[in-house]
């Protein structure tokens, strides 16, 4: 039998939160499932989840519903349940320490300080891919907490829609060519 993927987006649920650059790694999924025409409709192990084939591989594309801190429990869940190997998931998410519109994927590593990653790592260790999505640091002394929370506004669009095709391109490559290539043609890319 073909190795599935599993390509999680992380984020927070609910209408309030759809439009803020924590949920970056949501939007990320979406646009992949409708480059794809992936219907995500289905709730399952705690997280939103849609299947279907990209690159002529089998692909599971999940949002979890546990809130950005317990993402794990979702992850973990989606792992066991359809039986897929770690290096085949790719984490999709935000990242203050990159300049906004910047992308950085990576085999494995520590949380950084994302609440997220941090419950993720806790259940499967730091052995996973994983892609970044630069949404850049808050401006003056806005708390980190508060800015990621926030929308992103009108004159980000342009550059969040342009990231976010880069992402899909990257996940797309990631399922057909594997980590490594990802990282060669991906990393380093800044938009903006």
């Amino acid at each position: 039998m073909e190795d599935r993927f599993l390509i999680i987006g992380l984020g927070n649920p609910g209408r309030q939160y759809r439009g803020n650059r924590h949920n970056i790694g949501f939007m990320a999924v979406d646009r992949l499932a409708a480059a794809h025409g992936i219907q995500s409709s289905k709730v399952q192990n705690q997280a939103i989840v849609g299947d279907g084939r990209i690159a002529h591989k089998p692909v599971i594309l999940a949002k979890p519903q546990t809130y950005m801190n317990l993402s794990g429990d979702a992850v973990g869940s989606l792992l066991r349940y359809y039986k897929i190997p770690q290096p085949n998931l790719l984490v999709i998410y935000d990242e203050l320490d990159l300049p906004f519109g910047a992308i950085r994927l990576r085999e494995s590593g520590g949380a950084g300080g994302h609440n997220g990653m941090r419950s993720i790592i806790a259940h499967l260790g730091q052995d996973f891919p994983r892609l970044r999505l630069g949404i850049g640091r808050p401006p003056g002394k806005m708390p980190p907490h508060a800015y990621v929370l926030q929308d992103f506004g009108m004159d980000d669009l342009p550059v969040l829609n342009e990231l976010l095709d880069t992402a899909v391109r990257a996940a797309e490559t990631f399922i057909a060519e594997g980590i490594q290539m990802a990282m060669t043609k991906f990393n380093g890319t800044v938009i903006g």
